[in-house]
């Protein structure tokens, strides 16, 4: 597996801040591009989503990714957070990242690369308890996400979620 602990950020102010009732709004905003909407649910679902889980006691938690002050994307990771039906095993046991999307004007200037690597040194502070995988899913025509998922490590385990490729790395 690939470790990117000493991953270098291009673009260096960007940092990840928690969605929060001073910048939920924008981050609703946030569009990919018109060919990539199959591929991401919104924002709005997604704080929904996030929202539920709180209200369930689970952990979810949403960040925007900001270069600066701009908004340039969403991030929204869960821990033991989803329970539906034929759910992949290794949500059960591990971080996942749940959406994950930039805006299409930022979009092809390294900071899906950047903001990767912001979420998982997030993610291995453990904020929920202590975990061995980081798992993701996306779908099979989104080529983009396979490719800088495999870059950053992550692998396909087998599983699926709903159509779905799920991939995981170590943490």
């Amino acid at each position: 597996m690939i470790d990117h602990t000493n991953y270098e950020i291009r673009n260096k102010g960007l940092h990840l801040v928690k969605a929060d009732r001073e910048n939920f709004w924008d981050m609703m905003k946030l569009r990919v591009s018109k060919e990539q909407e199959d591929f991401v649910a919104s924002n709005a679902i997604s704080l929904a989503q996030a929202y539920d889980c709180h209200a369930d006691g689970k952990y979810a938690q949403c960040f925007g990714l900001y270069d600066g002050e701009t908004l340039v994307g969403f991030a929204m990771i869960g821990h033991n957070s989803e329970d539906y039906e034929d759910i992949p095993e290794v949500y059960a046991h591990s971080y996942c990242l749940w959406r994950y999307m930039i805006d299409q004007r930022y979009q092809k200037r390294g900071y899906g690369r950047d903001g990767l690597a912001l979420l998982l040194d997030y993610i291995r502070t453990f904020p929920d308890g202590e975990e061995a995988l980081w798992s993701t899913s996306y779908e099979p025509e989104n080529e983009v996400a396979a490719r800088l998922y495999a870059s950053f490590g992550f692998e396909p385990n087998g599983e699926l979620d709903g159509d779905e490729i799920v991939a995981v790395r170590t943490l």
